[in-house]
């Protein structure tokens, strides 16, 4: 590779549209050397670059059933994890601004989930007793401590299948860190609200009694996504008043009272895939990221499709609109003077143990 990378900094008074030359000059020159993935909550200005759309685990799979070298995805920082730890050893995973986070992610931490262990040890045996499941919007190090301790990854999509597997092996599951989709998904198994109990990381044995933890089914960690926090009953019930014969469709990550509500709930790629295939005319109220429902919203505008985002308020997902076009053409032509730049590379005890996680969940 080159000795030197080239500098960031000048990028930043590109405007977008040299931005969209340069790099679809540079992916040009690159060809099938790199894929571009686009998370369906990416800005326009990036998702139209992408050879590939969808949700973070199917993105991943499909860079790495690629014959690309690199990796780049336009997504939030777990997301390049996973692609690094499921792709072949000779693909680089790449994230454009190493500062694309994902708030959700950031509520559980490595040091804060052991300790919560720890802590339901002196009430019970863990091991024994509880299956940690993650999400799979968390840190590379939370699903590896799920692979060490008998755990597994979850995804909106498959959140039942896992937990059903989980409680057959143990009696209680510990499932971080959405605490949403945690209880909507127990709650669509059978499982009574008061046996689902909230785990607060701030407070010693996470606020609960040893009583509590012992009659607990689900043990939910206290963490939530900001975005989906944002939908409220209230814009239901209005939109419902204004469009009665109308079809609400949310995110799980959205409250419990938000997915009663709902005509339907799921995934993101459900939620394109159920209004696109509705009947033309038909008005929809989604709970889910902005930028996603505006692209459904003009996609289906000529079937007469109404495609209403939710909240009043404009909440996109922030972290996600890091990524800009700046940020994807420095990369991009830092790729094609043959450096590498922003690469995520997980430490390999830590994929080894991720990917045990993982496979459990994609052999089920």
């Amino acid at each position: 590779m080159a000795a030197t990378a080239i500098d960031l900094q000048p990028y930043a008074s590109l405007d977008d549209q040299d931005c969209e030359q340069r790099i679809l000059r540079a992916k040009q020159i690159l060809g099938d050397r790199v894929v571009i993935l686009g998370h369906h909550y990416q800005r326009d200005e990036i998702f139209k670059h992408a050879d590939f759309s969808g949700d973070s685990l199917k993105l991943s799979r499909q860079a790495a059933d690629s014959s690309a070298e690199y990796i780049v995805f336009c997504g939030v920082h777990f997301m390049a994890e996973v692609a690094d730890i499921i792709s072949r050893p000779q693909q680089v995973s790449i994230l454009p601004d190493l500062s694309a986070g994902c708030s959700m992610a950031d509520m559980a931490d490595l040091e804060q989930v052991r300790r919560a262990w720890r802590e339901l040890g002196t009430v019970l045996d863990a091991d024994e007793s509880i299956t940690p499941v993650t999400y799979i919007n968390s840190a590379a190090d939370l699903k590896a401590f799920c692979g060490e301790h008998g755990g597994i990854v979850c995804t909106s999509t498959n959140a039942q299948a896992i937990l059903d597997w989980s409680l057959e092996r143990r009696e209680k599951v510990l499932f971080f860190p959405d605490q949403h989709l945690g209880r909507y998904t127990g709650y669509k198994m059978g499982i009574p609200l008061e046996d689902m109990v909230i785990w607060d990381y701030d407070l010693p044995m996470g606020g609960l009694t040893a009583e509590q933890i012992r009659n607990a089914k689900m043990i939910l960690w206290k963490g939530f996504c900001s975005v989906h926090q944002m939908f409220k009953p209230e814009q239901i019930e209005n939109f419902k008043r204004e469009h009665p014969q109308g079809f609400v469709i949310s995110h799980p990550e959205s409250s419990f009272e938000v997915c009663q509500m709902s005509d339907f709930v799921g995934s993101t790629e459900y939620i394109i895939k159920t209004i696109t295939a509705a009947e033309p005319g038909t008005k929809w109220l989604v709970g889910t990221e902005l930028n996603l429902v505006n692209r459904l919203h003009q996609t289906l505008a000529s079937e007469n499709k109404i495609v209403q985002f939710m909240s009043p308020m404009v909440c996109m997902c922030s972290t996600m609109f890091r990524i800009d076009p700046q940020h994807l053409a420095w990369v991009l032509e830092n790729l094609v003077e043959g450096n590498i730049v922003n690469r995520i590379s997980v430490a390999a005890d830590v994929a080894d143990n991720a990917r045990i996680a993982l496979k459990r969940m994609l052999d089920i």
